[in-house]
């Protein structure tokens, strides 16, 4: 059973143990269910979220037989979490853990999302859970000049990173049902709660005709991924039963530049590209690619949405709301 963890105590019994503990790497996604079959159930915790939100939306629109569970139903940081959650859990449930603080910008919620695994991973230990899917990031691989693949060690220079793969290492260690994780890049979509620098923030300030604040020149080159394609991989996962680890990231980067002209292009606006000093280094050395072929292995029929074709359908949704 997990090892209790103090909130905002900075007594993190397992913390230290969990980091120096951490593999060279986890396994590669692989299938235990060839024919892909939907789990009885699903539990979607942190089901309120911008990750969790579109999973169970894509599960319902899937017929699926589907817990969607938000704060209302169980916040992870109080002291009887555990015990709320366990009741809502059934014997062979599969779940995706989307729940977490993020981004992580602290000590303070570094630690608060570590009490929020450990109400999690109490639960499973009282219910036999048939699978895990975690949502986890990119943020866990260290800067590199060449696209990142799944076999790249974690070396997070975040805290942000480190409470992603805190969690991993947690549940790699603590959940006995087959466990998924996986690393997405930089997400967009309509309903990003976030209004995160990139496609979101771009769109709003270009339907609202207001000057798009670039960083630096905007030369920066990320990976964006359609929350769409988020949810149809985690379900893909779901109704394969797959454990390992898989990235999510298109495999195609783009400056944010580009992106802003995007979203003016698309938005029929009048609002002007302003490029302002950077205030510290460029994040990941400007560039930062990915190897998109274990996706391909592991789903030959699945493509990702083109960031043009994705970004006009948020701005459709957006018109037509």
């Amino acid at each position: 059973m997990p090892a209790p963890l103090r909130k905002r105590g900075f007594v993190i019994t397992r913390l230290a143990d969990v980091l120096c503990a951490q593999p060279e790497r986890f396994d590669l996604l692989t299938h235990l269910n060839q024919a892909p079959t939907l789990p009885k159930r699903t539990v979607v915790i942190g089901a309120g979220g911008f990750v969790g939100r579109a999973i169970a939306a894509r599960l319902k629109g899937q017929g699926a037989d589907m817990l969607a569970v938000t704060r209302h139903e169980v916040d992870l940081l109080t002291g009887d979490a555990a015990q709320k959650l366990e009741a809502l859990l059934r014997p062979d449930d599969a779940v995706v853990a989307a729940a977490a603080q993020a981004p992580c910008k602290d000590m303070v919620m570094l630690i608060d999302n570590m009490v929020m695994t450990n109400a999690m991973l109490t639960a499973f230990a009282k219910v036999a859970v048939s699978h895990v899917v975690n949502i986890s990031s990119d943020a866990v691989y260290p800067d590199a000049p060449v696209p990142l693949s799944e076999k790249v060690p974690a070396a997070p220079t975040t805290l942000h990173g480190v409470m992603h793969l805190a969690r991993e290492i947690a549940l790699s260690g603590e959940v006995k049902a087959p466990l998924a994780i996986l690393r997405s890049s930089l997400l967009y979509g309509v309903d990003d709660p976030h209004n995160g620098y990139g496609p979101n923030r771009f769109r709003r300030q270009a339907n609202a005709g207001e000057d798009i604040i670039l960083f630096g020149d905007g030369e920066e080159r990320r990976d964006h991924v359609l929350i769409d394609d988020v949810a149809d991989i985690a379900v893909r996962v779901l109704a394969h039963r797959s454990c390992g680890i898989l990235n999510i990231a298109t495999g195609t980067v783009h400056s944010f530049r580009s992106i802003a002209e995007k979203a003016i292009d698309l938005a029929a606006s009048k609002s002007s590209i302003v490029a302002r000093p950077r205030s510290g280094p460029i994040p990941h050395n400007g560039y930062r690619p990915f190897d998109v072929a274990a996706t391909r292995a592991a789903f030959p029929d699945f493509a990702y949405t083109p960031l043009s074709e994705g970004m006009a359908q948020a701005q459709r949704a957006v018109a037509e709301a």
